[in-house]
This record gives C-alpha cells, structure tokens and sequence, in this order.
C-alpha cells in the first residue's frame, strides 16, 4: 500500500466552494491531468481557493482554507455534476477535518519561493490553473501546520461559505 499523498485542492468560484463543503465530495472537470487518476483514498487535500473565487481579486487573497481526507477512489458519475455553469463528470469523496472561518486561511503567496511545488516562483500562479497539485511532503507539513491553529470543525464553519453561495450579478440588467 503506498504512503498517503498531499494535494493541494485548487477550487476558483464559490459556488463550487461551497458544494464541496457541503456535500464534502469533489468533483473533477473533464480533463486528461493525470494527478486525478493518482488520487486514492487516505490522501491528504489541503483546500484552496483562488483570489478570484469570490469575484473580487483586489480585495481577497488566494488562502488555503481547510483540510480534506479523500475517502473514495476517484470514479466517473452516471450523470455528470453541474456546478457554477459547468460539468462535472467524476469525482470522490472527503472528509473535511478542518475548516477556517470564512474570510480567513493561510495566504500562500508569502510561502512560495518556500515551497518545493513552486519550481518557478515567478510563475507561480500558472501551477494552479488546474483542480489539483501535488504536494511534496515538506510543503504539505509547512502549510497544515501554518493552517492549523487558524482551523475549527467543519460544522462551526461552514455557515460562512454556505451564505457566499449565490450566483454571480448579471452584468445586463433589464431597463424599465
């Protein structure tokens, strides 16, 4: 049996962000990443999401925000999953450990030139334009325990991603 990996779990809206907190299952877009097909059961999932997910850039910070353990293999669904606008056909199950308030996490811009995941640290960013990445061991061990004291239950954190869960503002609106 191999030894547990680490991953950093990529997640860019929320809509998306909240379903997997809710529903604590992931789901994969349609992709040929090959890290999807390596993730088993036991792994780590550290959960990230992106400085756009809450649709303001300039304000909000790209943060680690919780822990997940994958509970199930990876498998495709009889009918894709459709979150913000988009399919989703596979994906598996969490158990989310460690949650922070919303609004609060890990900031992992000031980590990357820290991080052997970040060859390129000026670059950094491009390594996260996909649903996971793979995390050496002694990155994983750095941000869990950066994340850690900022963490509680899942259940006493959830209601504050759960009220960012609406759909984005039109940018046409009917005139009267």
């Amino acid at each position: 049996m191999k030894e547990p990996s680490s991953y950093l779990l990529i997640l860019g809206d929320r809509q998306a962000i909240a379903w997997v907190l809710r529903e604590q299952r992931m789901a994969f877009p349609p992709t040929s990443r090959t890290e999807i097909g390596q993730v088993r059961p036991g792994d780590e999932l550290l959960i990230y999401t992106t400085r756009g997910a809450y649709r303001n850039p300039t304000r909000d910070r790209g943060r680690i925000i919780g822990r997940a353990v994958v509970t199930t293999e990876v498998r495709r669904f009889d009918e894709p999953v459709h979150i913000a606008g988009r399919d989703f056909p596979s994906g598996c199950g969490l158990r989310i450990d460690r949650l922070a308030p919303w609004g609060s996490g890990v900031e992992l811009r000031p980590f990357v030139a820290r991080l052997d995941a970040f060859p390129n640290p000026a670059a950094w960013s491009i390594m996260l334009r996909r649903a996971l990445l793979r995390l050496p061991a002694q990155d994983a061990a750095l941000l869990r325990d950066e994340l850690a004291p900022l963490t509680g239950s899942r259940d006493a954190n959830l209601p504050g991603y759960l009220a960012q869960d609406r759909p984005p503002v039109s940018q046409s609106s009917p005139h009267a």
